[in-house]
């Protein structure tokens, strides 16, 4: 399937109503960390089942759909680089292209959905087992998608039971003003209670107490009752 083609199944399915709530839910308002973002009326399953139809777009077209003013057709640009990159696992050099074209355009990943969808499966998986300053580029960056982009790349290490990276992160936001990032720290740290829990706990022991409440209760939430009301009353 070509591009106009592709475009044109999109706006076939899409319908007002399914825009309607997407505009809600991912906060488009004045002032709302979406605003201004346009949707055409999608559900994710519509979008990922066009995936096996793009295997012979090229680099150009997917470009085109990554600076889509159409937040469907930017989550879809980033589905199709997560399969490329997940099909080449033994071409490290056209893995590191998907790497870099998604480093350089990280303008258009601005919504969680899309840096969720792409972050731990790309920059993640390649960084698993590479120098990881790249990081710490992105998590003093003034944007917050690029900081979500550099906790959210730790799934990766946590699924390979390398946490370091998270707690390091984890720690650095902990100052952070959006509730966006509390989230996903609380959220990366929650995995990594799932796989360790006393290290987890000794995060939590040295920084509970001063770490924003969502934060917290995310990271708290496969814990026994008990242990989640002591923390809770350290930060209060």
């Amino acid at each position: 399937m070509n591009l106009p083609d592709l475009r044109q199944k999109f706006r076939e399915a899409a319908t007002p109503s399914q825009a309607a709530i997407s505009r809600r839910f991912f906060k488009t308002g004045p002032g709302e960390y979406g605003e201004g973002d346009l949707f055409l009326g999608l559900k994710v399953p519509q979008i990922r089942a066009e995936l096996p139809h793009t295997d012979t777009l090229p680099k150009a077209d997917i470009l085109d759909l990554l600076h889509s003013e159409w937040h469907e057709e930017r989550l879809l640009a980033l589905l199709v680089l997560v399969r490329r990159f997940n099909r080449t696992k033994k071409d490290a050099a056209a893995q590191q292209r998907i790497v870099s074209l998604y480093l350089a355009n990280t303008k258009w990943i601005n919504s969680w959905d899309l840096v969720d969808s792409s972050a731990p499966h790309l920059l993640g998986a390649w960084l698993l087992y590479r120098d990881r300053i790249v990081l710490d580029t992105l998590a003093v960056s003034t944007s917050l998608w690029e900081q979500r982009i550099a906790i959210l790349a730790t799934q990766a290490f946590i699924r390979a039971s390398d946490f370091a990276d998270t707690f390091r992160l984890s720690a650095l936001f902990l100052i952070h003003p959006h509730d966006l990032m509390h989230k996903a720290c609380g959220w990366m740290l929650r995995e990594v209670g799932k796989r360790e829990v006393k290290l987890l706990l000794a995060f939590l022991d040295q920084h509970a107490a001063k770490m924003p409440r969502t934060m917290l209760r995310y990271a708290l939430e496969k814990l026994p009752e008990k242990t989640r009301k002591a923390y809770l009353a350290m930060k209060s």
